[in-house]
């Protein structure tokens, strides 16, 4: 299964367009969870006091749960979010605070070392940028977190960039990421 994590708050997203081509030509089944329509909330006092306990008593039934198991469980993660502020948009750093559980999506070992548990053979980080794109902060984030946490051995990146910059093209230049996509499966 490929699993969607649309992070895209406009209904024209040109970040949405791009990311649908590469599901394109992946092909498959594809479970979409849009973020913006998802009741996600960051870990306060109390649902991180709970989410402890739970993990420590290694019951994972809990609903808190569902977003990490699934995330574990699928075969290639699309992850479409566009750049915001040197990142991404917020909804993707909560959502990601909320799959982190340690025994779901990673463990660690006796020396301390995160090993990962996810069964993904990918992820897909697809981005679009109204100027250039620094991915430092937010490809460069996921990309250390599915390679060193959930055990994600293939991360790659879809962009494109300078979609607002005066005198630029934008359809050219998102159909110019879309002919350059090596994606299949």
């Amino acid at each position: 299964m490929i699993l969607y994590i649309n992070c895209c708050v406009r209904k024209e997203s040109r970040t949405n367009r791009l990311a649908r081509e590469v599901l394109d030509r992946l092909g498959g089944e594809v479970t979409e969870l849009r973020l913006y329509e998802e009741e996600l909330r960051p870990l306060d006092r109390e649902t991180l006091d709970r989410r402890t306990a739970l993990i420590e008593r290694g019951d994972y039934s809990d609903r808190m749960f569902d977003y990490a198991v699934q995330f574990a469980a699928a075969d290639t993660i699309v992850i479409a979010a566009p750049y915001w502020d040197l990142s991404f948009p917020a909804p993707l750093k909560t959502y990601l605070e909320n799959i982190y559980v340690t025994g779901i999506v990673s463990e660690y070992t006796a020396d301390g070392v995160p090993r990962g548990l996810c069964s993904a053979r990918r992820l897909i980080y697809v981005t679009t940028a109204g100027g250039p794109y620094d991915p430092t902060y937010s490809y460069g984030y996921l990309k250390a977190l599915a390679k060193d946490f959930f055990g994600i051995k293939e991360v790659s990146l879809v962009k494109a960039e300078m979609l607002d910059i005066i005198g630029s093209d934008p359809e050219e230049i998102l159909a110019r990421a879309v002919a350059q996509l090596s994606v299949e499966e």
